[in-house]
């Protein structure tokens, strides 16, 4: 295989147990790889029978490494809800903003939202359906955002057109209403698109606020047009380096891997050194190991008494050392 590595006369001094990927880095890695892994297990067999050993297994990762990062599954689903919910509320909030009033902004926000739907129904299900089966920290969490939700639409009272306003509990019930629509849809999906909710949902919010001309207006508005299809964000950013590799990303193998992408062409000791293992025989069978997995090459004469070997990160060698660095 042509390298595509400056040639070894070229290799930078070696700086011994010294290494660029910091541990925190690393960490953060892992993280992610397990929250990916939890949202394919609850898509699978849903929250309640998810399970920490099909969270590991999935991310490959170890048991002490899930625990070092989360309390539960629990925890570690609750992640995954924050992460959706994050997402979701910055650019729902964004085409609020960007409206000319409460009842443009909710309308454009309320599409932002099915939309979202529509490309990313795994994600709907856990944000609407599956954490509803989690436990008290899940819950209450999706009580917040209730209540955030709540707080932006009784801001429509301040236009109502009615002689009383509405009572204070009427926000609330017009989100739950709106909530218990979308629960049902995603119990009991059909071919049309959340977008086609749009109108009906508009028309149930803004009724009690500005009466029954207002919300037969909202049915006559037409539904955007879905848009187009993303696909799962992962895919988007192309497959997984790791997937179908027999293997953890633990912090001492990305170690070695950024010492190699730094130092073409360095001999076992050289990356023992720089990697900070002090046992020759474990650095050994690692690279041995990594380079079974088609993720190094050994270009020295390492099987010549006396000459050194002289390790390089093959193709995909490369994708996951690049995966692993900070973007």
């Amino acid at each position: 295989m042509a390298s595509v590595y400056e040639p070894r006369s070229s290799t930078p001094q070696l700086r011994p147990g010294r290494s660029t990927l910091p541990r925190g880095h690393v960490t953060e890695i892992q993280r992610n790889r397990m929250l990916a892994a939890a949202v394919e297990a609850v898509d699978e067999v849903g929250y309640a029978r998810m399970t920490v050993a099909q969270v590991i297994s999935r991310a490959r990762v170890s048991r002490k490494t899930f625990y070092d990062v989360f309390d539960d599954r629990e925890d570690c689903f609750l992640a995954v809800f924050d992460n959706a919910v994050e997402r979701a509320s910055r650019v729902v909030g964004e085409a609020y903003e960007a409206s000319g009033g409460w009842r443009d902004g909710v309308r454009a926000g309320l599409a932002v939202l099915l939309g979202l739907m529509d490309e990313e129904p795994v994600m709907a299900r856990i944000c609407f359906v599956e954490a509803l089966a989690a436990g008290d920290r899940v819950l209450a969490h999706r009580a917040r955002v209730l209540e955030r939700l709540a707080h932006v639409v009784d801001i429509g009272r301040d236009g109502s057109r009615s002689a009383q306003a509405p009572p204070d509990l009427t926000a609330q019930g017009v989100v739950g209403a709106v909530f218990g629509v979308l629960h049902s849809r995603l119990l009991a999906p059909t071919d049309e698109p959340f977008l086609e909710l749009l109108g009906p949902l508009m028309s149930m919010i803004v009724l009690p606020y500005l009466g029954t001309r207002a919300a037969g207006r909202e049915l006559a508005f037409s539904a955007p047009s879905p848009p187009a299809r993303r696909g799962d964000s992962r895919a988007a950013r192309g497959p997984d380096p790791l997937r179908g590799i027999n293997m953890r990303l633990t912090y001492r193998t990305l170690r070695v891997l950024t010492v190699i992408a730094e130092c073409p062409g360095a001999s076992n000791r050289e990356i023992a050194e720089r990697s900070g293992i002090s046992d020759q025989g474990q650095i050994s069978k690692l690279l041995t190991r990594l380079a079974r997995l088609d993720l190094l090459e050994n270009l020295g004469a390492g099987q010549e008494r006396g000459a050194s070997n002289a390790w390089q990160l093959t193709k995909r060698g490369a994708q996951v050392e690049r995966a692993a660095r900070p973007h």
